[in-house]
């Protein structure tokens, strides 16, 4: 399968690094897909600043947890990783991508995180959410001229930090598939026993914290295990039951 053929998706999941994705919504990502929507994958940078692994080995991890989610594309940009700022060139090639798969839904990084690239990242993707939406933005992909695409909402999913949140998704029946998919990027994330210098993320004790992390959203949201996010504007519904 090749999975940088973009096409029409309902959600589009954004990360900075690849592994983002993984770590933060994948259970989300898998709910919905069992729910019969569609899911694309972006990473905005190739990770190549990861003190563990290198660009050739996380991209095969990163393609590797696409197929096995069952996501029908995933593209990794070259914005550079540790430096990624707001500007034309990153704004345009997020905007190509967006008017390219159409989604009603993009997931983004946190708000605030440890890493200054999440932070950042964040406030990119939501801007560049809205500038694709602009008619006099002109973009092409693969030669051909786009139509402005705006989504219709940007939601942020939490990361390494614990921060108050807007809503909560429900994975209690995808948590262990999502564990799987963070164990495909083994060069990161000491799941496989392998020799490599010591990050705070490669231990035994992150891969402990991530699930407790879900456990303890899950606990306030009323289920077992939950991912959390953050909105930029009110979220309105017209049926107090739809809520749960």
């Amino acid at each position: 399968m090749v999975f940088s053929t973009i096409q029409k998706v309902d959600i589009l999941a954004i990360g900075v690094h690849p592994d983002d994705i993984e770590l933060s919504c994948s259970g989300t990502l898998l709910n919905h897909i069992q729910k019969g929507y569609t899911v694309g994958l972006l990473d905005l940078t190739q990770g190549e600043l990861g003190t563990r692994g290198n660009i050739t080995l996380r991209k095969k991890e990163a393609f590797h947890s696409a197929e096995l989610m069952g996501a029908k594309f995933r593209v990794i940009l070259k914005n550079q990783d540790g430096f990624i700022r707001f500007n034309e060139q990153t704004s345009i090639s997020i905007i190509e991508i967006i008017r390219a798969s159409k989604p009603a839904i993009v997931l983004g990084n946190a708000k605030d995180d440890r890493h200054p690239d999440h932070g950042r990242a964040s406030k990119i993707i939501a801007d560049a959410a809205f500038l694709s939406g602009l008619e006099k933005i002109n973009t092409k992909y693969n030669g051909i001229n786009q139509e402005k695409w705006r989504p219709k909402a940007v939601y942020h999913y939490l990361q390494d930090y614990t921060m108050e949140a807007d809503f909560a998704v429900d994975i209690s029946s995808h948590f262990e598939k999502k564990m799987e998919l963070i164990k495909c990027f083994s060069s990161q994330f000491n799941v496989s026993e392998q020799d490599g210098p010591q990050t705070p993320i490669s231990g035994k004790d992150f891969m402990d914290y991530i699930q407790a992390k879900n456990i303890l959203f899950g606990r306030l949201a009323g289920y077992k295990y939950a991912e959390a996010f953050q909105v930029n504007r009110l979220i309105g519904v017209d049926d107090l039951f739809k809520l749960d």
